[in-house]
């Protein structure tokens, strides 16, 4: 018993804790009771009209399928797309990032420097000048999602960089005269119009493709919904190649000489080509001739532009003036007038609207030129480089215009200039190596057949009343089918027996046979040709009716 006392005393004692849950009354069984928000109905705000029509993608369908079945799979659709332009509408509100600009009476005395100081560091590294002296003057161009930059100068040389990090991607020579750079539908390529022929290049420098049938290319333009290269050359054609099959889908002579002016309306895919005689021709790939022509000057046209909505265009030319037209009504707007030292250049519109117009050495930056009612009378921002700007083009979602001249590259600060919230499914700066993949897939399956560019802007678009008339006189039209033949020709020799002998003999007969109807049926024409033209030389006689009449039986 002593034992067994020790060995109870040497061991803690257990306790035993019960654990006590509380109950709802209210419903039995339950352990834990929470309180729960009545199931109101929750009413949403209606959204503005003028909000859902810009998401909106097209109008709803009028009429209905033929099958009850396929009718209400119609409409649950256009439910769901309807439910998207309300989502995407009332999702506006998370766009809090807000358009910049600057707050001051003489905004154009505000320089480069006095941003720089002003503003955060992210900015300040958005201004730097490139040194390069040697092989300019340098052509530039962003890509759609404004994140790389390629730049080719005059004497051959080549570089492609994320101009926001500075990383370089490649750097080459290409030992040859340099015209344009474009980059392609993704920042993996690039074109470069040579000398002689234009290069494909990735971003690694590497040689992928030689065109030889684009010679002499002066400027290039790429349609990135329907994979097309355009260039223009110096003897004056105008082509298409479809980069996605690598074929040519169009070559069209313009017959306008030296073809150095090139831009692509972004609304409608129309190239917009400038010539020396002041005109400003439109084109496109499925018509041989222009498809409009616009007389904006009266000397040689110095640069085109087209705005991001599409609807005005901007010239420059030898006559010292700036010139503003509607694309809608392919009149005037607004002209400028230059003094005798100064000679307007290249032009580019921002995704904001406000334009980068060149003169010499110097780049003017103007807001609302496309507004009748507004006229500046001084620039909003004024920047003066130290050669002669060759190229000038606004980077994508960014308040960033980058310059080409003899002497390097510049990139300055405009604040107010690019779209501050981005539609990452269009154009993402920050899209990883996997979504640039699936970028790309997508918009391989959204291409946009070449047909589809007209100069209305509409896809898909007929005349059905001149379709109605032209089946309507095919109709009219008398076809001739040969009656079959049973001809057996007699047996030849020498190798004239063949089957395909025969077959041509048997061809020959009937065409004799068909030369004998037609032969008939015109006599016929000519014949109630000549009785109509006597009758309506007759007097009396009433029209439509034939001098055989009076032979018929008259009813009682």
């Amino acid at each position: 018993m002593a034992s067994m006392t020790g060995s109870s005393a040497s061991k803690p004692e257990k306790t035993n804790i019960r654990y006590f849950f509380p109950k709802d009354p209210d419903k039995s069984g339950a352990k834990f009771s929470f309180l729960r928000r009545k199931k109101d109905l929750i009413e949403e705000a209606p959204v503005d009209e003028h909000k859902l029509k810009k998401w909106r993608t097209g109008e709803p369908s009028k009429g209905y399928a033929r099958t009850k079945f396929h009718s209400q799979k119609i409409r649950a659709r256009e439910k769901v797309f309807e439910k998207v332009a309300e989502k995407s509408a009332r999702a506006e509100l998370l766009c809090a990032e807000e358009q910049g600009s600057l707050e001051a009476e003489k905004t154009y005395q505000i320089t480069q420097n006095d941003i720089r100081s002003t503003a955060d560091e992210a900015t300040q590294q958005k201004i730097f000048d490139l040194r390069l002296d040697q092989f300019g003057p340098y052509r530039l161009d962003y890509t759609r999602n404004g994140r790389h930059l390629v730049i080719g100068g005059a004497k051959g040389h080549v570089a492609a960089f994320d101009w926001q990090t500075k990383n370089l991607h490649c750097e080459i020579n290409v030992m040859e005269t340099v015209a344009d750079v474009k980059w392609l539908h993704q920042e993996t390529m690039f074109a470069v119009a040579q000398r002689k022929n234009v290069y494909i290049y990735d971003n690694q420098g590497i040689e992928l493709h030689c065109l030889k049938h684009l010679d002499s290319a002066l400027r290039l333009e790429f349609l990135p919904y329907h994979f097309l290269l355009v260039s223009a050359s110096a003897k004056g054609y105008l082509s298409y190649l479809d980069v996605s099959i690598g074929k040519e889908i169009s070559g069209i002579c313009t017959k306008q000489g030296r073809l150095d002016i090139l831009t692509v309306n972004p609304q409608s895919a129309i190239v917009h080509l400038g010539h020396p005689n002041g005109t400003v021709s439109l084109w496109t790939p499925n018509m041989k001739e222009p498809a409009a022509k616009i007389l904006c000057h009266a000397s040689c046209l110095r640069d085109v532009s087209v705005d991001a909505s599409g609807n005005y265009m901007a010239t420059t030319g030898m006559d010292r003036r700036l010139k503003i037209f509607d694309l809608r009504t392919y009149k005037e707007l607004s002209r400028f007038q230059y003094n005798k030292r100064q000679c307007p250049g290249v032009l580019d519109f921002s995704q904001k609207g406000i334009l980068a117009v060149s003169r010499e050495n110097v780049v003017e930056l103007y807001q609302d030129m496309t507004n009748q009612a507004y006229r500046p009378e001084r620039p909003y921002l004024y920047h003066r480089c130290d050669r002669l700007i060759q190229d000038v083009m606004f980077c994508p979602y960014e308040d960033v215009l980058g310059i080409g001249h003899s002497l390097g590259f510049s990139s300055i600060v405009v604040p107010g200039s690019g779209e501050a919230n981005f539609d990452a499914l269009e154009a993402n700066p920050f899209q990883s190596k996997s979504q640039r993949k699936q970028t790309e897939v997508r918009m391989l399956l959204d291409k946009v057949q070449p047909e589809m560019i007209t100069l209305g802007g509409g896809i898909g678009e007929v005349d059905f009343k001149t379709a109605a008339e032209l089946q309507e006189e095919r109709n009219k039209t008398k076809f001739l089918k040969p009656s079959k033949i049973d001809f057996t020709p007699r047996h030849k020799m020498k190798g004239a027996n063949k089957a395909g002998k025969i077959v041509q003999r048997k061809k020959g007969v009937q065409e004799q046979h068909m030369r004998a109807a037609v032969r008939d049926i015109v006599r016929t024409k000519q014949v109630e040709g000549r009785l109509n033209q006597r009758n309506s030389s007759r007097p009396g006689l009433p029209e439509g009716t034939s001098s055989l009449q009076r032979l018929k039986k008259k009813s009682a």
